[in-house]
């Protein structure tokens, strides 16, 4: 009897607005969704920010590093400092690494599936519906 083959993921690339960074990362992607967190409204610009997870030994950095910024004791956003563009958020410690969907090109299939911190939502912007229990629910 031969064990199932695991599903092949292949990498994916991204980068920040000016293009000095540039990177990969490859795994399964986990949880892409949106928060509205005041960090990350304030660190955007914008009502919220979209990221998606991979493990943190996928990543790799192209070209160019990010600088880096902590916004909680033990949690840091990693930017473009020619640009300003947001690329990754990384937990001291952590097994994965948050990556902008924008910094990736917003892969369709990497729709979000959640929001973070709905109660600091803009009440003027649709929030992204928790479709998590839908997806449970086929598997």
């Amino acid at each position: 009897m031969t064990s199932p083959t695991p599903a092949v993921i292949t990498p994916r690339s991204g980068g920040c607005q000016c293009g000095k960074i540039q990177f990969t990362v490859s795994g399964q992607p986990d949880y892409p969704h949106t928060c509205s967190c005041e960090d990350c409204q304030r660190l955007s610009g914008a009502p919220m920010m979209s990221w998606v997870s991979f493990p943190v030994d996928g990543l790799a950095w192209s070209s160019g590093e990010p600088s880096w910024h902590y916004t909680w004791p033990d949690s840091k956003r990693g930017f473009c400092p020619n640009c300003g563009s947001q690329v990754c958020a990384l937990d001291d410690g952590a097994t994965s690494i948050a990556v902008t969907l924008s910094a990736l090109g917003n892969p369709p299939d990497l729709a979000p599936v959640n929001q973070s911190f709905r109660e600091n939502a803009v009440p003027w912007l649709v929030q992204v519906p928790d479709t998590r229990a839908r997806a449970r629910a086929r598997s």
